[in-house]
Parts: C-alpha cells; structure tokens; sequence
C-alpha cells in the first residue's frame, strides 16, 4: 500500500473521530472562555495538547490559579496512558518509519485513534495516523474555536445549559462499562464519595482541585489494583482477543 493509500485509509477511518472531537471540544471551548479565557487561547490549548480529560482537568487547575506543579502532576498522572500507547504502537508501525515519523505519530496518539490504529490487520504506516490526525485534530481544535465564539455571543443561561455537555459525554462513558463489571463500578463509586468528601469536609475544602485530581487518582487506581488484581489468565486471554 503507498503512502496516499494509506494516508487516504486513515482520513476515511478518522471523520467519525474528527466529528466526536468537535462535539465534545465545543464544550470545552465554551467553558474556558466562560471562565476568562481569550479564544485564541482556548484554540492554541486545544491544538496543542488534544486530551479531552487532561484539557478540563487542567482548566479547573487555570481557573482556580493553581500552582505549577499541580498542572505537571495532574497532566503526568491523567495523560500517563498515552506513553503506553505509544510502547503499544512503536510495535504496530511498519519497521522502516524513522524516528521523526515516529515522534510526529507519538503526537497524535489519543485513546480513539489508538483504538483504530491498533484494530488494523497488520503492520501500519505512520501516513495512516497522520491520516487519523488530519481529521481529528482539525475537528477538536474547531470544536473549541466554535465553542469558544459561542460562549461569547450566546446569552448566559444558554451558556450554562452548553456546559454540562461534558458531563453528560462521562456519564456515556462511564455507566455502560459499569453496569457490566463490578470492579469498574466499585471504582466510579469510591471515586464519587472520595470527591464529595473534598467538597464538602471543612478541612479538605481546602484542597485545591488539582491535587484532589491527583489524590483521588492515586487512591482509588491503588486501592483497586490490590482489590481487584487482573490475574495473568485473564490478562493473556484478554490480549488474544484483541488481536
């Protein structure tokens, strides 16, 4: 397969991406320009980051004047997936890409388009996720751009009623996986009370929601490894089934 071909492969596989990314980045450029956050800026975040979860955990961190070392944290431990991701797919991309092709493929790596590059049959070229990328990264960076317009011009409770957008994508997420494994549910449930603990006990108010982020995190991923370990059995017949 040449390179166009696969660039082209890559495009057709990214437009439903690239159309998600714009819904839920709409949210987020609304929020941040809600929260004072020029647009232009709100556009440079997006186009330079491209994590759904990261970018909102870090506009609360913004907004709330948190210090820099919670912003590093918060994104090390929430954006931590991606480097192995990126172990995963140096495997899946053809032998003779060269460092540079690697290191631009790296950029691009989301949990989506891990997911489509990791279900293709065989090796792939870098072209096919610089493919993925054309349509994802334009789509969450304009998501954000229309977003952040219409958080400027559209009346206040339209504006309010925009932002819970984000929260509803989490519930999508959350709640399926859920309802079928028990463990996952014991960890959405811990991590509720955990947060509602820090918001509401008069000595963990004041926390700032950075490090909640990064203690609730650390808490409830430990506290589940030792609960619920994965055992290598399952772990084996998991991976055969992926592949």
């Amino acid at each position: 397969m040449t390179k166009a071909e696969s660039f082209y492969m890559g495009v057709k596989n990214g437009i439903p991406i690239g159309l998600g990314y714009f819904a839920v980045s709409f949210s987020f450029g609304i929020m941040a320009v809600s929260g004072g956050i020029g647009i232009g800026q709100a556009v440079l975040i997006s186009l330079t980051n491209l994590t759904s979860a990261g970018q909102f955990a870090g506009l609360d961190i913004i907004l709330a004047a948190g210090t820099y070392v919670e912003m590093a944290l918060t994104q090390l431990i929430i954006n931590l997936r991606y480097c192995l991701m990126s172990f995963s797919l140096s495997q899946k991309l053809m032998r003779d890409e060269g460092r540079i092709h690697r290191f631009f493929a790296a950029f691009g790596i989301t949990d989506e388009i891990f997911g489509v590059t990791a279900s293709q049959k065989g090796m792939v070229s870098a072209w096919f996720m610089y493919g993925l990328m054309s349509v994802a990264i334009p789509g969450w960076t304009l998501g954000t751009l229309a977003g952040g317009i219409s958080g400027s011009i559209l009346p206040g409770y339209i504006v309010s009623a925009l932002c819970i957008m984000i929260y509803g994508m989490f519930l999508a997420i959350i709640i399926p996986p859920a309802k079928k494994e028990k463990p996952i549910l014991a960890v959405v449930l811990a991590s509720m009370a955990i947060s509602t603990l820090f918001d509401t006990v008069p000595l963990l108010r004041n926390v700032s929601s950075g490090f909640v982020i990064i203690i609730t995190t650390l808490l409830v991923a430990g506290l589940a490894a030792l609960i619920f370990p994965v055992k290598e059995a399952e772990k084996s017949a998991g991976e055969e089934a992926e592949a």
